[in-house]
């Protein structure tokens, strides 16, 4: 992700997360920061569909966003991203990673249980209209194997 990707990342961030969407000024915040917080996105030709970021911080790193466009939903997008987010968690020398999720994200929870994340906490309150997270965790102790290839029939 670059600064010229930001005014598309946050159109969709505006429709996907509208009780939570990132305030534009965060992304550029986050983006400053690229010795320990790396945002990638995937485009299908010219438009960006989805997007994830994660952080360093001593042994322990943070999936900071995952977002994909409905449109281009169950292709595996969302599996490809979790798994570089996990490898390049893995280089940064980080031992876990952790998430939040809406409790009522009931996909995304689904989606990162076959990633190897648990429920480790329930956050009352965390996000802007009350609702509950999850926090989440996985383990990067184990080998992570080679990135692959994105296949469109991988389900996300």
């Amino acid at each position: 992700m670059t600064g010229a990707d930001l005014s598309a990342v946050h159109a969709l961030e505006t429709v996907l997360f509208p009780a939570d969407a990132w305030p534009l000024h965060l992304f550029e915040e986050e983006l400053a920061h690229p010795e320990w917080r790396l945002y990638w996105v995937l485009e299908a030709g010219a438009e960006i569909v989805a997007y994830a970021g994660a952080q360093y911080s001593s042994g322990m790193a943070d999936v900071q966003t995952i977002a994909v466009s409905p449109a281009h939903e169950g292709r595996g997008l969302g599996g490809f991203l979790m798994r570089l987010m996990a490898a390049r968690s893995r280089a940064w020398g980080a031992t876990d990673l952790l998430l939040e999720v809406r409790v009522d994200n009931e996909r995304a929870q689904a989606l990162y249980e076959r990633h190897g994340y648990t429920v480790i906490h329930t956050r009352r309150g965390y996000y802007n209209d009350g609702c509950d997270a999850l926090i989440m965790q996985k383990s990067l102790l184990a080998q992570i194997p080679d990135l692959p290839e994105h296949n469109e029939g991988e389900s996300a």
